[in-house]
């Protein structure tokens, strides 16, 4: 019988590989996500951090390796699977339809319908009373009415309310990929505050992609640094700083140099 891995984590994997045909894009690698914390996941692209993503969301399946979800084992054969385990993913595309309103796309593919029997029609005034609480809730202080079409949302409104779909859906573990990737400061700052309010919370365990290191450390509790596949670099951010990650990264670059 398989040991289970500690129940303090989340989520982990251990001695995950991944190759597509002759490209190597993880390598033996162990990574663990507590409960309620927030780990930043940093390395330069094409370092595997998206097929890590795509792996624990059930996307990819791993070549080889173990996966454990609240202290089980777990083969997690789908995206809906994952799902289904409490974890969630906000990339950067956000799988938002910008047509429809912050209310329609919070229950998108989960709309709430009222009628008699099989003739049905949208309940549109719960969906944006709920829609509103779901907002209010996780702390978007920004967002006038969830009756606004997404496409008149800023880039952070739009990041908020895909954050605010997965926690209200049921998330328990939320992947955010690169949430703050082409903002200015002022939205990069909001939802650096929405990151802080959810680990504040502690009901939501997150994984943060991101490559400004001062923002990693302004949120998470823990980083690792993904190199060539591998986990090279796991530190508390309270142990570690800024300066030496960056000349952990630059001394690689260094020793790239011809």
């Amino acid at each position: 019988m398989t040991a289970p891995a500690s129940n303090a984590d989340a989520i982990r994997v251990e001695n995950v590989s991944k190759s597509f045909g002759a490209v190597t894009a993880l390598v033996d690698v162990t990574m663990s996500l507590g409960q309620g914390e927030v780990l930043g996941l940093v390395g330069d692209n094409g370092a595997g951090k998206s097929t890590l993503i795509k792996i624990l969301t059930g996307f990819l399946r791993p070549d080889s390796g173990r996966m454990f979800v609240d202290g089980e084992e777990t083969v997690i054969r789908s995206v809906d699977h994952a799902r289904a385990l409490g974890i969630d993913t906000v990339f950067q595309d956000l799988a938002l339809v910008p047509s429809l309103s912050v209310a329609h796309n919070m229950f998108l593919k989960r709309e709430i319908t009222k009628g008699i029997g099989p003739v049905r029609w949208l309940d549109n005034r719960t969906m944006r009373k709920r829609a509103r609480e779901y907002v209010d809730d996780i702390g978007i202080t920004t967002l006038r009415s969830v009756g606004s079409e997404v496409a008149m949302l800023s880039g952070g409104q739009r990041q908020a309310v895909a954050i605010a779909r997965s926690v209200h859906s049921g998330a328990k573990i939320l992947l955010l990929d690169e949430p703050l990737a082409a903002m200015g400061a002022r939205e990069g700052r909001q939802i650096l505050d929405l990151i802080l309010g959810l680990k504040e919370r502690g009901e939501v365990s997150i994984i943060i992609i991101a490559h400004n290191f001062i923002q990693v450390f302004e949120v998470a509790d823990r980083v690792n640094l993904l190199r060539g596949g591998k986990i090279v670099f796991d530190r508390r951010t309270a142990d570690t700083s800024v300066e030496e990650l960056t000349e952990i990264v630059a001394s690689e670059y260094r020793v790239r140099a011809p």
